[in-house]
């Protein structure tokens, strides 16, 4: 590919006349805005191609007066993104690509990044041709074969599995029904007076997880949304997580492990989080998403856009990284999150790694570190839903990157190292769900690194989560349809 090129005749006077339009309105209202934030307020990244680029690269990004910005054919290294950023922002004369720093600001050099990866992962998807299996047919992947048995159907946008010790599968429905089987292999029964959640957009009932030491103490962990229960914040919810006991198919001798300050409770349907896992040594990890309010996620007095760490019973480990520092919640692990939905431990090192949702774009793989900040939204390799530049920022000293992340966003959510042996050559892989790229991914992890990665299926429903059961069989939760299915090998 030659280097991204634009029409300077043709971009010049217009960019200049909008400037000064903006300036004018945002002067009669009485604002000031630097150069910088006047741009990102009035410029989205539909615009910016169009303007910038289309001239050269065709209005599709299928090229004309110079090659498609659509194949993996890169003059400049790999075609990374910090090497095609670098590219847009200084240019490449020798290749006939003037530097357009002075046109366009850092962000939007970024958000135009994100838009080429963007149209190239379509043009992509468009001609390649996945596995959508149905009951019973077979898939071949790079390791092994397997077909799809549905479990459970009829279900109401199931959210998570797991299974008693009994062998007995748990649903969640995030409308706020937990099912249970009455025996392994049984229909799943609704548990009544499980607690009341706030259902409303992302919220609602989401992870089930049982205490490692199920067998004698018979304690389960439930996480939902809830609703503020005072008049200020009735209208506001916020993750909580409860342990109880199940009697006769009821829940009974509930107990709160943590229900933030009311306070802290925020308006709207979206960023949750919530999975549940426990390590070793009797601690419960727990992620919330920052509720929309992207500022939250560096505010240590905050409990949202946080990974927390409590004692089985939500007691404070005193070696947690902010016990002790004043204005910090003392359950707090690690922060700078936006919404971590995807939550589990390497079976052999025990490390705590993390999936989160980022926001058009940047969906990250994270090894989660005690005390450390993954830099929402100081830094994201995403842009805004709107088109609009969020930062230029990838990176920043102090800030944790992400082992991967996905561009254009698979809207990744639940995760499982698979430790089964019914699929040996997947032993300790990483299984990974996306929403609204309606796939499963398997994931190569040596050491700290990815170096493979296979869509297993995509295009049978959005993939919730997924979960190694007791028979080391993969089992896959779907929306549209509600179901749950299991890989068998064949």
């Amino acid at each position: 590919m030659t280097a991204l090129m634009r029409n300077r005749s043709t971009t010049g006077g217009f960019l200049g006349t909008s400037r000064q339009s903006a300036a004018v309105l945002l002067a009669a209202a009485g604002l000031a805005l630097s150069a910088s934030n006047l741009q990102a307020q009035v410029r989205e990244v539909v615009w910016l191609y169009a303007q910038n680029c289309a001239g050269c690269h065709g209005a599709n990004l299928e090229g004309g007066q110079t090659d498609s910005l659509l194949d993996d054919r890169w003059i400049h290294g790999r075609g990374d993104d910090e090497t095609l950023f670098r590219i847009i922002r200084d240019g490449d004369e020798l290749n006939g690509m003037p530097p357009m720093k002075g046109d366009l600001h850092d962000a939007e050099i970024r958000a135009l990044v994100v838009f080429i990866r963007e149209k190239a992962a379509q043009a992509k998807n468009a001609q390649a041709v996945h596995h959508q299996p149905v009951d019973g047919q077979v898939v071949a992947s790079r390791e092994h074969r397997f077909r799809l048995k549905t479990v459970a159907e009829g279900l109401a946008t199931p959210w998570s599995v797991a299974w008693l010790p009994d062998g007995r599968l748990l649903v969640t429905e995030l409308p706020g029904t937990l099912r249970l089987s009455e025996r392994a292999g049984s229909d799943l029964k609704p548990v009544a007076g499980t607690p009341t959640v706030r259902f409303k957009g992302q919220g609602g009932l989401m992870d089930v997880a049982p205490h490692p030491g199920f067998r004698t103490n018979g304690w389960l962990y439930l996480a939902y949304a809830e609703a503020g229960a005072t008049a200020e914040t009735r209208d506001s919810g916020m993750t909580v997580i409860a342990r109880g006991q199940i009697q006769n198919q009821n829940w009974t001798r509930e107990q709160t492990v943590f229900r933030a300050p009311g306070w802290s409770y925020r308006p709207g349907g979206v960023h949750f989080g919530c999975r549940l896992v426990f390590d070793a040594a009797g601690h419960l990890f727990f992620a919330i998403g920052e509720r929309g309010h992207m500022q939250d996620a560096q505010d240590l007095s905050r409990p949202n856009g946080k990974v927390h760490r409590v004692f089985d019973d939500g007691r404070i480990p005193p070696d947690n990284p902010f016990v002790g520092i004043s204005n910090a919640l003392p359950s707090i692990w690690s922060y700078g999150h936006r919404n971590p939905q995807g939550l589990d431990q390497h079976p052999v090192t025990g490390e705590l790694w993390e999936t989160e949702h980022g926001p058009r774009g940047g969906d990250e793989l994270n090894l989660i570190r005690r005390g450390a900040n993954y830099g929402w939204p100081i830094i994201t390799y995403g842009m805004n839903y709107n088109g609009t530049p969020i930062t230029a920022l990838t990176s920043q000293e102090g800030l944790e990157q992400p082992v991967v992340h996905w561009t254009p966003s698979i809207a990744v959510c639940g995760i499982a190292f698979y430790h089964g042996k019914r699929f040996a050559r997947w032993r300790n892989n990483l299984l990974v769900t996306g929403l609204a790229s309606e796939e499963l991914r398997r994931v190569v992890v040596e050491g700290h690194r990815v170096v493979e990665q296979e869509l297993l299926f995509k295009g049978i429903g959005r993939v919730r989560d997924v979960a190694t059961g007791p028979d080391g069989l993969p089992y896959v939760v779907l929306n549209k349809p509600d179901k749950v299915v299991r890989l068998e090998p064949e």
